[in-house]
């Protein structure tokens, strides 16, 4: 039982096979579950494990004081296209800009590569007579005639959702606002409307136009999801006050989530990446790679100096969704504050199939939480990962998340067997290796995303593992990237959930700007930001967040003349020096592209700013000693560990037999909620935070 003297927070993940409940007191006590997702309706896993943990640890629903909740209702939505039916409003001429993107595809030499199809199908897009030019300028008045005209049509056409993307209204939205007028008279009060200058008053039509549009596609799906897990938390008692994780890390009331459900596309990973700064924090670490892998994806994502790579630049859609600047045209743009994450369809249940030509494909294709792997026994018979894992003695051959979870190790060898090895010619151990080796080599994708591609070397940070299945993996994706640390916190299989707790309140505003270098001078930048200030803290006032504690964080998007991307720099506080922003810019661009020029004409594009409300009373939490009321030794299983070692006797232990000193692989940490491989070779020990610290050779 948890000391009930203090209130408690709630954070909640759902991810594609377990939806992932954190209890949290304000003394640092903590407790933690995994239930199974819930697709039909996620708000009932949620609300089930919210439960389980009340019972558990005896807490009444009113000593919750807050619940934070990160899904992947909006993802999903996108890559399973099953958001709403959506029309799009634009400018006359411009109605197949979905179809032009950027004309750029993220795989070379395929000419077969097709590009996803648009979100909105073109008998669904309309045009409006009007036009505005860069500055604002009314070029040609709006045609009122005409949005009536559309207007009238779809009335007539049963589209849930409208997206209105006019040119250049970032600079002046009047036209937006009033075709928003015009078509609220004839549609019905129940379809979803987004502006594009609502949600992106930002520079790049394709650009702003996709985010309008994504924003309308998940507009319907996520206000009832959001309203659903609403009511089912008051049913349950629980009216403390609910926040969304968004993208960014910061956190929104539901009702700006659901009126700006693309900033939560990528939430959950987000969270965990909120959790790895923490844990540098507190570790001396400020240099990590993070990676988080579940049932359905691994998601990677950088951080330097204890603070994550951020991005506005950002696809959805594809097989890998990708922050990267450099890899592009595989999804869906979404121009909005991201933490830099890139994700790719390798998890716990990626199905693995060997296809006519021979190769071993593993995922992006994943078999959920239903029916699952086939060592789950729901009827899945296809074989995944987790059935490799098993087959190697990796996975805990009879249960998991604490007996939760029952498995059928005949199942998995059947299915691994029967499906890779025959065809290959092979063991079935040895299949089971290559399927991982495979997966391995996936999630290296992933990385480099966030790291090579982005100029950093990976042999500089350290690996934060965590999700079901990061630990499991981790240090086999150290070995092949050269890493020589993997640092795995308490609970990984909910660290991501626990990040949530650490979020702080917060908003991202922009302004495009759009002058050279030999035209800025400090009042105008000084001027935008200024305008940027007051605009946050009124939209935080309204929500009872004074002036004084919001922290600010001011950014300029700058770039070479002639090219189509900016660069973010940040704009210390204080005066505005325009040299010492140009030489930043040169700075960053060298760092990221190689090469850079002083000499060259530089374009300021846009400045950002970050308004911050930092959590309030934030508890940490002690693990050690819960860790180390554990019995130490649990038993042993057979393990296989590549054709150089074998299969190997391994000892299987808590992490409690890590806190005497460091031990040598090899040896498996059987926990809740994960497994730790450390392989031989490696060792590992506990440091003064609880986490396992796994040094790694060279295989």
């Amino acid at each position: 039982m948890i000391d009930s003297m203090g209130s408690f927070r709630v954070g909640i993940d759902i991810g594609g096979t377990f939806t992932d409940v954190v209890l949290l007191g304000t003394d640092g006590s903590i407790r933690t579950t995994k239930v199974l997702s819930t697709p039909g309706d996620y708000a009932e896993g949620v609300v089930a494990g919210v439960r389980r943990l009340q019972r558990d640890a005896e807490v009444a629903p009113e000593e919750i004081s807050g619940v934070v909740h990160a899904s992947t209702v909006a993802s999903n939505a996108v890559l399973e296209r099953r958001g709403a039916t959506v029309a799009l409003v634009t400018t006359e001429g411009f109605r197949d800009v979905l179809e032009m993107r950027r004309l750029r595809i993220p795989v070379l030499y395929d000419l077969q590569y097709e590009k996803p199809e648009p979100l909105v199908p073109r008998a669904l897009r309309f045009e409006v007579r009007e036009r505005l030019g860069p500055r604002g300028e009314v070029w040609a008045a709006l045609d009122e005639s005409t949005v009536r005209d559309v207007a009238a049509r779809l009335s007539e056409q049963r589209v849930e959702a409208v997206a209105i993307a006019l040119l250049h209204s970032y600079a002046d939205d009047t036209h937006e606002r009033r075709v928003e007028e015009i078509l609220r008279e004839s549609v019905h009060d129940d379809v979803f409307v987004t502006r594009s200058a609502d949600i992106l008053p930002e520079v790049r039509e394709y650009e702003r136009t996709s985010t309008a549009v994504v924003n309308a596609y998940l507009g319907p799906i996520v206000g009832k999801y959001v309203g659903s897990l609403t009511n089912r938390l008051h049913v349950a008692g629980i009216d403390a006050p609910l926040e969304i994780m968004q993208s960014s890390g910061g956190t929104l009331p539901p009702a700006v989530a659901a009126r700006k459900p693309a900033h939560l596309v990528e939430s959950g990973p987000a969270a965990g990446v909120i959790a790895c700064g923490q844990l540098g924090r507190l570790t001396g670490r400020p240099n990590l790679i993070s990676l988080d892998m579940g049932g359905t994806t691994a998601k990677a994502a950088l951080l330097e100096d204890g603070l994550p790579a951020r991005t506005s630049e950002y696809e959805v859609g594809a097989g890998i969704n990708l922050s990267s600047r450099l890899v592009k045209g595989g999804g869906h743009a979404i121009k909005l504050p991201f933490i830099d994450v890139s994700e790719i369809g390798a998890g716990g249940g990626s199905l693995v199939e060997v296809d006519p030509q021979g190769v071993v494909r593993v995922g992006p294709e994943s078999a959920g939480s239903d029916p699952g792997p086939a060592c789950y026994g729901r009827g899945g018979t296809r074989a995944t990962l987790t059935d490799a894992l098993v087959v190697l003695g990796h996975l805990n051959p009879r249960q998991l998340v604490g007996g939760d979870v029952l498995l059928d190790a005949v199942a998995a060898r059947n299915a691994i067997t029967e499906q890779i090895a025959i065809p290959l010619g092979t063991s079935p151990i040895e299949a089971a290796h290559g399927v991982l080796t495979i997966a391995v080599a996936t999630m290296m994708r992933a990385v480099k995303a966030v790291t090579t591609y982005r100029g950093r070397d990976p042999r500089d940070f350290a690996i934060c593992a965590f999700g079901g299945n990061g630990p499991l993996v981790a240090v086999e994706l150290a070995r092949a990237l050269q890493v020589e640390t993997v640092v795995v916190p308490p609970s990984p299989g909910v660290f991501s959930a626990l990040g949530l707790l650490f979020g702080d309140s917060e908003r991202e505003l922009v302004r495009t700007v759009l002058l050279r270098s030999d035209e800025l001078d400090a009042e105008t930048v000084q001027s935008a930001l200024a305008s940027l200030v007051r605009d946050a803290r009124e939209q935080l006032a309204d929500e009872g967040h004074p002036a004084g504690s919001i922290d600010l964080e001011r950014f300029a998007e700058l770039r070479y003349a002639g090219q189509a991307y900016e660069l973010p720099v940040r704009v210390p506080p204080g005066r505005i020096v325009i040299d010492r922003l140009l030489d930043d810019f040169v700075a960053e661009h060298e760092r990221t592209y190689g090469h850079g020029s002083r000499h060259d004409p530089i374009e300021l594009v846009s400045v950002r700013l970050v308004a911050r409300v930092p959590r309030a009373g934030a508890a940490s939490y002690d693990p050690l000693p819960e860790i180390a009321s554990r019995s130490r030794e649990v038993g042993e299983r057979d393990a296989y560990f590549g054709a150089r070692h074998g299969a190997v006797a391994t000892p299987v232990v808590t992490r409690a037999a890590l806190l005497d000193g460091e031990r040598r692989g090899p040896f498996l940490v059987d926990e809740y909620d994960s497994t730790i491989v450390v392989p031989p070779g490696c060792s590992a020990r506990v440091d003064g935070f609880g986490n396992v610290e796994v040094t790694v050779d060279d295989g």
